[in-house]
């Protein structure tokens, strides 16, 4: 289990210290009208003058040097360091590529040559690159290892929503003149397909490294176990500063798609549905799911204007601590006088408080076969779009990056290694096109530890 203290250094997520001066009021977060809960959260996390990341230029940090694991005795020498790191940064969090860097995204680079097509020109997309880290070291690794004629004629394009991270991206890229002619930032929100002009038909790769858990979420609730979910909507309270949640039929074209994603294994469900009836009736009580809505967006818009595109995405797989009711719950937390806390309520986060959910790996390789075309719903089975097959993995962070990484630059002396041994609840998710299957069945080498291969190792 995880500690406290565990999980915000293992996890990667620290909150800030960082005092914040201006929160939301009720009256600006939802207004007049009802809101869904995922435009809650999206104004929570992201409005632009009052958002949590919007009003933190320091809510992602950057180590000025990279870590010298082999210095450290062990586990007390490296945790002592990087204590020391965080307190004279006084930033929100590291990630895991900036703690591991360059390594951890020499590994996403490797991964990315060992199976791209190199006769068409590399062309990769990052949605949500942070301090614009992960670029940096992926374009470093490209120059060094790539045969010239792929990092000459390659394009690196960040997708960022947050103005702040955006400029610290050019920065940090910046910072190699040859990378620069070959890096853009758009500044603007993935998952709007108006801001993505026309469909791109070349092959490409999109990065997304811890963004899943902060995309916004939908929450439906029913009654008790055989009840029909209801949609949860956020409305003010007069005269009280936290609003309050309504119900109402499910009418939410996004939400109805997800659930029906959810359930489309139905000679499962049918198996189960007498026991069900029988031990609600016996012990009722009621029920919210987390819906990963926002990620079902970003992915029917990524496949919309990206068709041929291979994805590696990085999250978190549970999450510890969780106050939050309901599958796929949240944590929501803040810091306040130096103190972290975490809330019981996502309602009470205005602008003060990260709310970052675990990802559903399971979910998320049925919805990206879903926005492919490949596996429809029952009611689009007479479509006549069909997408391509994909080939999709879910691998600890571990295993991927003991086939892929360079384990051996993360170790302490007495064979401590943080990016193997701590980050035991994150995993990376891999989808590439048909074009790609042989190459990454050789994935699968005799030395890797076929436990830490989740999901489907073929087609659905």
């Amino acid at each position: 289990m995880f500690t406290r203290s565990k999980k915000l250094t293992f996890l990667s997520k620290v909150i800030p210290c960082e005092p914040c001066t201006a929160f939301f009021s009720t009256t600006r977060i939802v207004g007049d009208e009802p809101i869904l809960v995922r435009d809650f959260i999206h104004k929570a996390l992201y409005d632009p003058k009052n958002g949590y990341f919007s009003q933190r230029s320091k809510s992602v940090g950057v180590i000025d040097r990279s870590i010298k694991f082999s210095n450290f005795a062990g586990r007390k020498a490296y945790m002592n360091h990087l204590d020391k790191i965080y307190k004279q940064s006084d930033i929100s969090w590291f990630t895991p590529v900036e703690i591991f860097k360059p390594w951890y995204a020499h590994g996403i680079a490797e991964s990315i040559l060992r199976t791209t097509n190199l006769s068409v020109p590399l062309k990769i997309y990052e949605i949500g690159g942070g301090s614009g880290t992960c670029a940096k070291g992926i374009m470093d690794y490209m120059k060094l290892n790539a045969p010239d004629r792929v990092y000459n004629n390659m394009t690196y394009t960040s997708v960022e929503i947050s103005p702040s991270l955006a400029a610290k991206q050019r920065e940090t890229v910046g910072d190699v003149l040859s990378h620069s002619s070959k890096f853009r930032v758009e500044n603007r929100d993935a998952a709007d397909r108006s801001k993505w002009g026309d469909v791109q038909q070349q092959p490409c790769w999109v990065i997304m490294l811890e963004v899943l858990d902060n995309l916004p979420h939908d929450l439906i609730y029913s009654e008790n176990q055989t009840s029909p979910w209801l949609e949860v909507w956020v409305q003010k309270q007069l005269e009280r500063e936290t609003p309050s949640e309504i119900y109402k039929p499910l009418q939410d074209p996004l939400i109805a798609r997800c659930i029906e994603i959810l359930e489309m294994d139905k000679d499962k469900a049918r198996k189960s549905t007498f026991v069900k009836n029988m031990w609600a009736k016996l012990f009722p009580r009621p029920q919210s799911c987390w819906l990963p809505t926002g990620c079902l967006k970003l992915l029917e818009t990524l496949h919309g204007v990206l068709p041929k595109m291979s994805l590696i995405a990085s999250d978190f797989s549970f999450l510890p601590d969780v106050k939050l009711p309901g599958e796929r719950a949240p944590l929501v937390s803040t810091k306040k006088d130096g103190q972290s806390s975490d809330y019981s309520s996502y309602l009470d986060a205005k602008g003060d408080a990260d709310i970052f959910f675990p990802t559903d790996f399971w979910l998320l390789e049925r919805m990206d076969h879903y926005c492919s075309g490949w596996r429809t719903l029952p009611e689009d089975n007479k479509s006549s779009k069909q997408g391509k097959k994909r080939r999709t993995f879910t691998l600890d962070t571990s295993a991927f990056m003991e086939e892929f990484g360079l384990p051996t630059k993360t170790r302490t002396k007495d064979g401590y290694n943080p990016l193997l041994d701590d980050f035991k609840n994150t995993k990376i998710y891999l989808s590439e096109e048909d074009y790609y299957l042989p190459k990454l069945e050789e994935f699968k080498s005799e030395s890797l530890n076929k436990t830490a291969w989740a999901g489907s190792t073929s087609p659905l």
